[in-house]
């Protein structure tokens, strides 16, 4: 994706800000997760969040299209580990569903974005880009 659209710089995205303002949320809730949890669901919660921005970053950072499609993947996976340790978060007691809605909502609208934007990526033809057309053979 080397079009005029592309931004030049991941800082730009608006899913990488909202990516990060999301981990952010969650490093505040899990302070006050049982100290026992610090190497296990609080350090899971943690690096799920902190994956998806990353992931973003590193996918835009890449020269390739498809390295971008494969790091927008990933993101896609951290989002749902990070759904899933919410919501056993809330089965465990170590937060209330009041305090991870907002999360829940804003992993869905990160979901339909990146969707969105890989959409959008894939609907590039790195083909029609990096071959020159076809001449018909010249008579000898």
């Amino acid at each position: 994706m080397n079009g005029p659209g592309k931004p030049k710089h991941y800082k730009d995205l608006l899913i990488w800000r909202r990516s990060m303002a999301l981990a952010k949320l969650v490093y505040q809730l899990t302070r006050n997760f049982p100290s026992e949890e610090r190497y296990g669901l609080i350090s899971q919660l943690r690096r799920a969040a902190v994956s998806v921005p990353s992931n973003i970053a590193e996918g835009q950072a890449r020269k390739g299209t498809s390295e971008f499609l494969q790091f927008l993947s990933i993101a896609t996976g951290s989002l749902a580990e990070l759904e899933t340790q919410l919501l056993l978060s809330i089965d465990l007691a170590y937060c209330k569903q009041t305090e991870v809605d907002a999360l829940l909502q804003e992993i869905d609208e990160l979901q339909k974005m990146v969707v969105a934007l890989r959409r959008k990526l894939s609907s590039y033809s790195p083909l029609a880009t990096r071959h020159s057309p076809l001449r018909p053979a010249e008579p000898h």
